[in-house]
């Protein structure tokens, strides 16, 4: 068999037969030549028959996966012509994206191990830097993120999550029909979610029934003013972290307060108490059980916060009714009240104000425990990712895991 019909049998690439193949010490190139005779320009879908110069070609250069040990190039002549909408371009290529030094091929097996591993990883298979990684995952997710993302949208879910250190956060919308991250942004104010509003237009925002978001002003803000119509839920996850939230700020009180007694032992002992506290007590280990026992035996104010904690909890047990639950919720707040402890104080006073849509969270059955799943996915690969430093390759890896993006790897496309 000659070693360019091997060639063509081994790399598969579309629209395209080698015609030569030169093995180096490193690298090892191999020349294609294009099937057509039309010439497609690589921004849009217009085609010709007329080269731009008919006399010049340009030799283009493609990294395509290993050969074993070596590095391997697709070469290719091609020519020119003139869009009348982009102007005058080098024709597109069926095995690569346009203006990208990589093949297809390439660019999924790198955005799909993008989502996997970690960066060292990566650039060490690879042998590529890590900027070209995000720009790769950038330039993935603009070629496959469904276009169709933003039809039909009833049900969404909005929330944001820390990318960066300094107060860097994106602005991540979820489809929750198709458990899917549709729309992402740089900030978490209401302008960005009005970017999201902007972009879905007014016909599509009149279709959305209703919006899951935590107890923050921005987000409710934007949606009354751009999907009046859509039915505000507060689901109960973000209920009970008011009351978790309260819990902390009784218990880093005494810790402060037990900290300038002259006997540490005390506090030496209260220094475990904090995942005692917070985890529900299926969850406890041995140790965090024995802590919150003493908690209880001791009493006071801290053993008051966390049975206010764990009764909200109680409030939202699927069990339950609508009815019942509202009803438990309303006496739940009158015993925070009376509580004399300030932060439950205030923790009723937030419930309260936010009680229509909780109560819409509820008739809806609608909870933000789904965005609160793929969060805790987005934060694992974008601790993973570290390495990026640009909003768009964050968000470009977050669509690659969580968004309505189709990859498929060389050996699945060829089967």
């Amino acid at each position: 068999m000659r070693v360019t019909t091997a060639f063509n049998h081994l790399l598969q690439l579309p629209g395209v037969h080698v015609t030569d193949v030169q093995f180096g010490p490193q690298v090892v190139s191999v020349r294609v030549a294009l099937r057509r005779r039309l010439l497609v320009c690589p921004d849009c879908e217009f085609t010709t028959r007329a080269a731009y110069e008919i006399d010049r070609e340009v030799v283009s250069l493609w990294r395509h996966l290993d050969l074993g040990v070596w590095r391997l190039q697709i070469q290719a002549k091609l020519r020119r012509l003139e869009c009348p909408t982009h102007g005058v371009r080098v024709e597109g290529v069926p095995f690569a994206g346009a203006r990208s030094g990589f093949t297809t091929d390439f660019e999924s097996l790198v955005a799909w191990l993008a989502t996997k591993t970690d960066k060292t990883t990566i650039t060490n298979l690879v042998r590529i830097d890590w900027k070209t990684v995000g720009r790769i995952c950038t330039r993935v997710v603009a070629e496959r993120l469904d276009l169709k993302r933003l039809d039909d949208l009833f049900k969404i879910g909005v929330d944001e999550i820390s990318w960066k250190k300094h107060h860097n956060y994106l602005t991540l919308v979820t489809n929750h029909d198709t458990r899917k991250v549709v729309w992402a942004a740089k900030g978490k104010d209401t302008a960005t979610l009005d970017g999201f509003f902007t972009e879905l237009g007014e016909d599509k925002s009149a279709e959305i029934t209703a919006v899951s978001m935590d107890m923050g002003p921005a987000f409710a803000k934007s949606v009354r003013t751009n999907a009046p119509q859509a039915v505000i839920c507060f689901d109960p996850f973000h209920v009970i972290k008011v009351a978790v939230g309260a819990l902390e700020e009784v218990r880093k009180d005494i810790w402060r307060e037990l900290r300038t007694l002259p006997d540490q032992s005390v506090a030496k002992a209260f220094r475990g108490a904090r995942w005692a506290l917070l985890k529900n007590p299926d969850d406890l280990n041995d140790s965090q059980a024995a802590t919150l026992a003493g908690i209880r035996r001791t009493g006071g104010e801290l053993w008051r916060a966390y049975n206010l904690k764990e009764a909200l909890r109680a409030c939202f047990d699927g069990d339950l009714n609508a009815e019942d639950t509202v009803s438990m919720l309303d006496r739940w707040c009158s015993w925070a009240q009376r509580s004399r402890l300030e932060p439950f104080v205030k923790a009723a006073r937030t419930i309260r104000k936010h009680r229509d849509g909780i109560l819409a969270a509820i008739n809806h059955k609608l909870s933000n425990g789904l965005i609160e799943g793929l969060n805790n996915k987005v934060r694992l690969i974008i601790r993973r990712a570290y390495g990026f430093h640009s909003a768009d390759a964050a968000i470009a890896l977050v669509m690659l895991s969580c968004g309505p993006v189709e990859l498929a790897l060389p050996h699945q496309k060829a089967a």
